[in-house]
């Protein structure tokens, strides 16, 4: 009898041990798993992909100060570069802030901007409506100031800017080779406004057509989803004669009138990143971008 209550005794005993260290161990791994989960967590950052082979970008700080390819590859080590254009690793995207300082020739506000370089570096190689090409990105606004209206500043995000070729601009007597945006696209108190351009005389033809004066803006059109500060994604996709804009491949805007037949007549190139319409004091923007690609 004695025999048999040491028995069970020592049966108890060995359950209870068993079941305690169970307990431990089960305790030991699930600390195991939080600190692995702890240390990736630390580690975890997103660098950005967008390929800036064919981008330069131009600040609001200097003359103001630009940076082509191959130099802006390197950006995030480029000193004069890091306020205005940085990773944020947290997300895995191009950070473009922008405040009112100094302008680019032809305009009055100050940008963080990237503009298309289809051969690396050189500013006179372009591309026609006829030769088309595809814009597309990923991007939200990250923040931005008001003003005394108590309205979110306007930015442009994207544009199509015209180009006079050499010979053109020399045929019309300018000094430059400045030629105005087919396409400006607004990130405007949330929603994503979209204008280009249209002829104030109709009928005008030839070298006409190369002046600026001759075009005005038209008059805007919104998309109806409003983004406010999240992510969302544009794209442009020009052809011969034809414009079509669409936000995140759900609403699309349409341009084939004769506005956009004679645009043929203009070299153009892809902008993106921080333009900020306003030189309010105390003004900024910041525009990220996850995504960015241009196709030809």
């Amino acid at each position: 009898m004695k025999f048999s209550a040491f028995i069970l005794g020592l049966f108890s005993f060995t359950l209870c041990q068993l079941g305690t260290a169970q307990d431990n161990s089960l305790v030991s791994n699930n600390r195991l798993v939080k600190e692995i989960k702890k240390d990736k967590k630390k580690k975890r950052y997103r660098l950005p992909k967008i390929d800036l082979s064919h981008w330069k970008v131009t600040i609001p700080a200097g003359k103001p100060d630009e940076v082509s390819p191959p130099e802006i590859k390197a950006y995030a080590n480029i000193a004069k570069l890091k306020p205005y254009m940085y990773t944020d690793s947290t997300d895995g995207s191009i950070v473009f802030h922008a405040v009112p300082m100094q302008t680019t020739a032809n305009t009055k506000y100050s940008r963080s901007e990237l503009r298309e370089q289809m051969e690396p570096g050189n500013n006179n190689v372009n591309w026609t409506f006829a030769q088309g090409g595809t814009l597309s990105g990923t991007l939200k606004m990250d923040a931005v100031s008001k003003g005394s209206d108590g309205k979110y500043h306007k930015v442009i995000i994207m544009q199509i800017h015209g180009r006079l070729t050499n010979e053109q601009r020399d045929k019309i007597g300018q000094k430059d080779n400045n030629a105005p945006p087919i396409l400006k696209i607004y990130w405007d108190n949330g929603k994503i406004r979209v204008k280009t351009k249209v002829l104030k005389i109709k009928g005008l033809n030839g070298d006409a057509l190369l002046h600026e004066s001759v075009w005005g803006d038209d008059e805007g059109r919104n998309f109806k989803e409003k983004v406010n500060f999240d992510k969302f994604r544009l794209e442009v996709n020009v052809s011969d004669g034809k414009m079509v804009v669409s936000l995140n491949q759900n609403e699309f805007f349409v341009y084939d009138d004769v506005n956009i037949r004679k645009w043929g007549v203009f070299e153009n190139y892809f902008k993106a990143g921080n333009y900020l319409q306003t030189r309010d004091e105390g003004a900024f923007a910041k525009v990220k971008y996850y995504k960015l690609k241009a196709t030809h």
